[in-house]
């Protein structure tokens, strides 16, 4: 969709929400409680959507939702990773505080405070359909609809590199799915996702509870393929990474292991080239998805009270910064696409510009379906600042990462316009590094501004800032990740020794 197209859609919106009741009149406006349907997509880099000013995808369904709805530009997942990031946002902590490191990591226990079963308190029934990368035992209050999608196994690993094993060997065999296809599991599975999500629209009958429905689609997730059509829309058209001579050599210790640990090196151009046309591809793919669902819900007596939100669990790199796939503090991989649509409460085509992150839409989701947060939660709800734009926001994210292929962990802090990441050291011969960026005259993070003495007043404030927010210092975080990490390893290792004792007395085989 061309940004004239979305003008004159978002404009054709604003007319037909003026004539829906209590538009935009705040809180107390809203005639019942609303169902609230929460789109999760995979890996969608906030840059590549119709709304978000992006002339060359197209999101016509994202777009139309955005039209009647709130956008927000400055989103941030709290780690760039999917399952530290999705268990982040439904227990509404950070990941320093829920211990999830990484996609082998789970909450501490099955009874938390999470979003679901504070909203089933709160008089919901809460559904998922689609990936939540939730462990086989573990729901956190939802009722799985449309299929069995979360069967994760959790051994609660965390991979460390040594700070010297920098150099990689080469790209990775991912980079051999990056073609046109008709079939993967990326595919099958959100076709699966999209069917059961709208048999359980065409099913829900009007008199039961308001229902809270998850849909987690894996797409525009990698492998990227995708019917050849889609492909063939955005061949030739996807503008290659800026990428300056001699600027990977640059690259923070971690990010250099990001490359190697991935084998991210020596990419040939034609590859970069096509996997960005082909993400394009996959992420129109994926609004088509999203547009059933939606028209399902159109079509339902549950239009016209039913809150929408679309977000995503992390960005996607697409090549810039000589990366792909996610793991770092750039808005690539850190910045989330934000849509909050309920035309009865909130006046559509609008977009809030502050910093937010996936913590404060928590808050939020469970404070619009009348529940209560517990006081250890992150975040701050969002309910007032989308009722008045004008209301005072804090306009700050916090980001953290201690999962892999890295040489230790880091976390980063937005505040305005300037974004500051500080990174542990990996032992005593490699020091802390931090990185800089003003996003106003660097949107492209190119500039790393933190050695700079002009900006050291500013390092200080945000370090402290960061500090503040978080209530320990990464470093002492990353020593708890690492300890974390032991453990588990211990356990595995004993669990292995035990299985292979069972198997040769007999027993039933590895537990």
């Amino acid at each position: 969709m061309q940004r004239r197209e979305f003008m004159k859609l978002t404009g054709a919106g604003a007319v037909g929400i003026a004539f829906l009741p209590n538009v935009g009149r705040g809180a107390g406006s809203a005639a019942a409680k609303p169902n609230i349907l929460f789109i999760m997509s995979d890996e969608h880099n906030a840059t590549v959507l119709g709304a978000n000013g992006n002339t060359i995808v197209s999101t016509p369904n994202l777009d139309r939702l955005a039209a009647t709805g709130v956008s927000f530009d400055a989103c941030y997942c709290n780690s760039p990773l999917c399952v530290p990031s999705r268990e982040s946002f439904l227990s509404g902590q950070y990941v320093s505080r829920t211990g999830v490191w990484s996609n082998s990591c789970e909450l501490p226990r099955a009874d938390i405070p999470a979003i679901p079963n504070l909203l089933n308190a709160a008089g919901y029934e809460s559904f998922l359909c689609g990936k939540m990368h939730l462990a086989a035992d573990r729901r956190y209050g939802y009722t799985d609809v449309g299929g069995d999608f979360n069967n994760s196994q959790k051994d609660g690993s965390v991979g460390r590199r040594a700070a010297d094993n920098v150099p990689g060997h080469g790209y990775s065999n991912r980079f051999k799915s990056f073609h046109p296809g008709e079939h993967s599991s990326v595919l099958q599975h959100d076709l699966n996702v999209t069917q059961g999500a709208v048999e359980f629209l065409k099913n829900r009958k009007s008199g039961d509870k308001p229902f809270f429905l998850t849909v987690g689609f894996i797409a525009p997730h990698f492998p990227l393929i995708v019917p050849e059509k889609y492909w063939k829309n955005y061949e030739g058209r996807v503008p290659m990474p800026n990428i300056p001579p001699g600027y990977l050599d640059s690259l923070p210790l971690n990010y250099r292991h990001v490359r190697a640990g991935f084998q991210m090196e020596n990419v040939p151009p034609e590859v970069v080239k096509k996997g960005r046309e082909l993400y394009y591809g996959l992420t129109q793919w994926m609004d088509e998805q999203v547009g059933q669902v939606l028209a399902a819900l159109r079509a339902s007596p549950f239009a016209e009270n039913t809150a929408i939100v679309y977000t995503a669990d992390h960005g996607e790199n697409m090549g810039e910064h000589g990366l792909w796939w996610k793991n770092v503090m750039y808005d690539s991989a850190a910045r989330v696409p934000l849509i909050v649509s309920w035309p009865p409460r909130w006046k559509g085509a609008t977009r809030r510009t502050g910093v937010c992150s996936l913590v404060d839409l928590a808050r939020t989701l469970v404070e619009m379906g009348g529940g209560a947060a517990p006081e250890n939660w992150d975040g701050t709800s969002m309910l007032p600042w989308l009722d008045h734009a004008e209301t005072q926001w804090k306009d700050q994210a916090v980001v953290e990462y201690y999962s892999h292929p890295i040489a230790s962990g880091y976390a980063m802090i937005r505040r305005s316009h300037f974004k500051y990441t500080y990174h542990t050291p990996p032992d005593e011969k490699h020091p802390a590094q931090r990185e800089l960026y003003d996003v106003s005259c660097d949107p492209g993070e190119l500039k790393n501004l933190a050695a700079d003495p002009a900006y050291a007043d500013k390092v200080a404030e945000l370090h402290a800032a960061l500090l503040k927010e978080l209530r320990e210092n990464p470093d002492a975080t990353e020593q708890r990740c690492r300890a974390d990490a032991a453990k588990a390893q211990k356990m595995r290792r004993g669990k292995k020794a035990r299985g292979t004792k069972k198997q040769e007395d007999g027993g039933e085989g590895y537990e």
